[in-house]
């Protein structure tokens, strides 16, 4: 009767999955993402946002975030911008920017950076790309961008 009870246990320890939550929390990391295009007329605008933990220093796993944002056009296109930045934010919580920098081709390059000290839990987050002013540090409207629910 015993062996009974704990094969019944087994097998609906294996049969009833447990509900597994999309990737909105920490514990669903590492994951990546596709990031489109917000507005329309940028058909071969795409990026990828890779989000990880990351151990550095001795203190606890911080969260790193890298973009790679490709056929972007000039950000002078969006304004008074000159360079893109990956912009990450959970709402109405706390938001953080770092530069992408572009690759050396001098027609179409790619832009790509990263962030790695983010300490804050990543539920909610949206990854988005920007055009920014280099130099009053204006940040422009999001030009690709995705939500982390969307992470695989």
């Amino acid at each position: 009767m015993k062996q009974f009870i704990l094969v019944l246990i087994l097998l609906g320890a294996i049969i009833v999955k447990p509900n597994i939550p999309k990737a909105d929390t920490l514990k669903s990391l590492p994951c990546t993402m596709v990031l489109e295009p917000v507005k329309k007329g940028y058909p071969n605008a795409k990026g990828a946002a890779l989000l990880y933990k990351v151990k550095l220093t001795p203190s606890f796993p911080r969260t790193s975030i890298s973009i790679h944002a490709i056929h972007l056009p000039e950000p002078a296109t969006f304004g008074e911008y000159d360079i893109f930045e990956g912009f990450a934010f959970i709402p109405n919580e706390i938001s953080w920017r770092f530069k992408l920098f572009p690759s050396p081709e001098k027609d179409d390059p790619t832009w790509a950076g990263r962030i790695d000290d983010i300490t804050a839990a990543m539920k909610n987050v949206q990854i988005q790309v920007r055009p920014s002013n280099s130099k009053t540090e204006k940040l422009g409207p999001p030009i690709l961008s995705n939500s982390i629910k969307y992470c695989k």
